[in-house]
Order: structure tokens, then sequence, then C-alpha cells
């Protein structure tokens, strides 16, 4: 477990689980209000006992899934068997969770528990329903944003959307902001524009996508 972030207000845990895949181990992330103990679990990757056991001495109010793909959902039934707490995903990736969410969530929405608001952001792409969540200067961004580059995409189209979603929604937010991404480690807010001006000032083939780096596409 890496403490991402604790203050009065606040306390961001992330957790790193298996089986690895071709994107590396999948970090779900625990926030929780210091005031009150209640939390929020953001993904549910693999090994439900394991996160089960980083959620002891808090309360669980809610499952939020930043997307539908099966690294980021393997321990959500078994989750949901146990903590019996709303889970709560985008609309376009209802379908693709192993069991019906019980909210649907969009853009601009806040989700609050204990003292704590947390912003909803639709930033499709990766793939159509993926969603960040913001919490003060930290996001969790799930596969939308990574240190150097987006997320993976499965065509130029969605490459200019999940483009349009980090450029849009991702970069407006203040400089400083902590991105903590779906695999690997956080990243600054402020270090990805600088790589993403690099990359917006060069010509590029029409048809890229799929792992696209700032510095090296």
């Amino acid at each position: 477990m890496v403490r991402v972030t604790k203050n009065r207000h606040v306390q961001i845990d992330r957790r790193t689980l298996g089986p690895c895949n071709t994107n590396g181990y999948t970090n779900c992330y625990i926030i929780t209000c210091p005031l009150t103990g209640d939390s929020v679990l953001v993904d549910a990757p693999a090994e439900a006992a394991e996160i089960l056991k980083q959620l002891k001495g808090t309360h669980p109010r809610y499952m939020l899934i930043t997307h539908s793909h099966t690294d980021h959902v393997g321990a959500l039934f078994e989750l949901k068997s146990k903590l019996r707490i709303p889970i709560g995903t985008h609309r376009l990736d209802a379908k693709g969770l192993p069991l019906r969410p019980d909210i649907l969530l969009d853009d601009g929405e806040m989700v609050f528990f204990g003292n704590i608001s947390l912003k909803v952001l639709h930033t499709p792409g990766h793939t159509p329903g993926s969603l960040c969540f913001l919490i003060g200067k930290h996001l969790i961004s799930g596969d939308t944003i990574f240190p150097g580059g987006p997320g993976k995409t499965e065509s130029p189209v969605d490459l200019k959307q999940i483009i349009e979603s980090i450029t849009g929604k991702i970069f407006a937010l203040p400089d400083d902001t902590e991105i903590c991404p779906g695999h690997g480690d956080s990243t600054l807010l402020r270090k990805e524009k600088t790589e993403f001006a690099i990359f917006s000032s060069r010509s590029h083939d029409p048809n890229l996508f799929g792992d696209v780096l700032w510095l090296s596409s």
C-alpha cells in the first residue's frame, strides 16, 4: 500500500494488484475521510481479500469504476457480495461490468461521503465511458492519462477523442494537480502539459493510435 496523501481533510491510498498484463499490475485507490472513517474504493482489479484487508477500519460507502476493462473490475463481483455497497460507473461502460451498477455517473456530478466531495469527469477515448475522479488536487485518472502519454486507443478516432478529453477536461485543472493513474506511478499535471506541448508541436501520421507517448510518438 502506498500513501498518496494524508491531511485532516482526506487520505488517499494506492494498492497495486495483479494479475500482470500488458499494462502491468493495476492500481486501485481507497479514499478515506479522516473525520468520519467513510471510504470509497476506486476500481477493483483483483485479489478481493487484499482489498477488504485495506478497507478494514473504514466505512466503505461506494465502489467507483473508472472503466469496464477486466483488469479494473476482476474483484468487483466478490467485493459486491461482501460489502453490499453501491457500484457507480458511466452508462456507456455499464454493460461491460460483471454485474449491473447501482449508480450511473456522468460528467460534472458529485459523489459525497463523510466530509469529502468527489467530482466526476467523463473522459472518453480509452473506452466510451471512461471516468476520472477529482478530489481536491488529486485526480484518479484510470487509463485516460499516464506519465508520458494518454491511455491506449483502438483507432485514430479514439486517439483524437482521448486527447480532447485530456486537453478539455484534465488540462483545465491546476498545474500542481497530482495525476494518479490506473497503472504505474503518479505524475504532475504541469509535466504532462509540457510534454504534450512538444507532442502537439510536431506533425503526426493521421493513422496514429495505440500506445502513444508525448515525447516519442
